[in-house]
């Protein structure tokens, strides 16, 4: 039962929670991620692949016990609260929202990488700009839209596999594992990688929504990871057929240059179409989670107070998406998608490392998972973090000592009752 006085209705069974997380993970993610980690690991992408399913298959399991048991919105920002005390619940919704946000820059430089090669940075701040104007005016995007987006990219993605299989050019020999694939790169490949699958964080903030959580969620969440990551893999062997490692290490778009190297130029457009629509579908969902998250923990006074306004009108925490909304431009026109997305991997791999070390505190009679999965989840997040390339280390580290140093700070100047 929820504690909240207005709880929000339980509607969703396994099917539409699916579904959401389906919406969440098949988007833009794996339009954008392939190159840099080729560029890590090479021929070892699909090693590093394999690992980051790992990692967010221990990801997912201790996360849907903890949604099970503390069915409300917020994620790890409850659990870790919940579980390990107020400070990692913090750190938590702290690494969630800089992460995100990184995410945020990432899929709007996807779009402009798909749209017009050569002015992403114009192309992603526009996205920007259009997308949180939406969010202002209180227009969201529903479940309908949802399913649109993920039939869509379904579809495209459906029709770059099966152009590649049937070309001429595909060559099996291009999956051998060489010696460039090395353990490092292949660690930081996974780091990467995981940007891509890491919506599931959908379903767990569902909590107060699905009908049996205690049953829905622990269900949803492995069924959808599970759908993503055959999909992915479908695709990722696919490219590499045509292209090979080196190539895809080397373009910006690369599920269009693969359906240009299998002979299928006309299919071009409509990869950059879907690749659109995937990048502003996840764009819009992401402006808005990020929104909601920063007006929670200014609720809570962990971010400046002032952002926790909620318009008259609209009904939406404007000061908290025109903030969001105001740093994903700036990122969007100053670094390029692989940095973005190698911060976001390590805001948001810390993020679930809080949720794996909250899971370890369950009991039996909890639902505690197999106590290897959040061993191996704790682990795996934290060295695929340190993992990925330095400079991503360097400011994620960075940031999210500057968001702990906020937080002893409040708590050394508030007074104690």
């Amino acid at each position: 039962m929820s504690t909240y006085p207005e709880a929000l209705k339980r509607r969703l069974g396994v099917f539409d929670a699916v579904i959401v997380g389906l919406g969440s993970m098949i988007g833009a993610g794996i339009f954008a991620a392939l190159a840099p980690a080729a560029s890590a690991a090479g021929s070892g992408l699909l090693l590093g692949l394999a690992l980051a399913a790992v990692v967010a298959y221990c990801n997912a399991t201790s996360s849907a016990r903890l949604a099970a048991r503390y069915p409300q919105s917020g994620g790890t920002y409850v659990y870790g609260r919940e579980r390990l005390g107020e400070f990692w619940g913090y750190l938590a919704g702290w690494a969630f929202v800089i992460g995100k946000t990184a995410s945020c820059a990432a899929m709007a430089l996807t779009v402009g990488s798909y749209v017009w090669p050569g002015q992403e940075h114009a192309i992603a701040v526009a996205a920007v700009v259009a997308l949180t104007a939406v969010n202002y005016l209180g227009i969201h995007k529903s479940a309908l839209l949802t399913r649109v987006i993920v039939a869509v990219v379904l579809a495209v993605l459906a029709a770059v596999v099966t152009a590649c299989l049937t070309s001429g050019v595909a060559d099996a020999a291009r999956l051998d594992i060489g010696a460039d694939a090395t353990f490092a790169g292949v660690l930081q490949a996974a780091g990467l990688l995981f940007f891509a699958f890491a919506g599931y964080a959908r379903i767990a903030t569902l909590g107060e929504e699905v009908r049996d959580p205690a049953r829905t969620l622990p269900r949803a969440i492995p069924l959808a990871l599970g759908i993503t990551l055959v999909v992915y893999a479908s695709v990722a062997v696919c490219v590499l057929l045509v292209l090979g490692p080196g190539p895809l290490a080397h373009t910006t778009a690369p599920l269009v240059e693969a359906v240009r190297a299998a002979g299928v130029p006309n299919l071009a457009p409509v990869v950059q179409v879907g690749a659109a629509v995937a990048a502003l579908g996840s764009l819009l969902a992401l402006i808005l989670g990020v929104s909601r998250t920063t007006l929670a923990m200014a609720r809570d006074r962990h971010l400046p107070h002032v952002l926790a306004a909620v318009h008259p009108r609209y009904q939406v925490p404007h000061r908290a998406e025109l903030a969001v909304g105001a740093v994903v431009a700036v990122l969007s026109a100053t670094t390029d998608v692989r940095g973005a997305i190698g911060f976001s991997s390590f805001g948001v791999l810390v993020y679930y490392a809080v949720a794996n070390a909250s899971a370890w505190t369950l009991s039996p009679a909890e639902g505690r998972p197999a106590r290897i999965i959040p061993i191996v989840g704790t682990a795996g997040c934290l060295v695929l973090a340190f993992a990925l390339p330095l400079g991503s280390v360097l400011t994620g580290a960075a940031v999210i000592a500057a968001g702990a140093a906020v937080y002893g700070l409040q708590k050394a100047l508030t007074p104690r009752v």
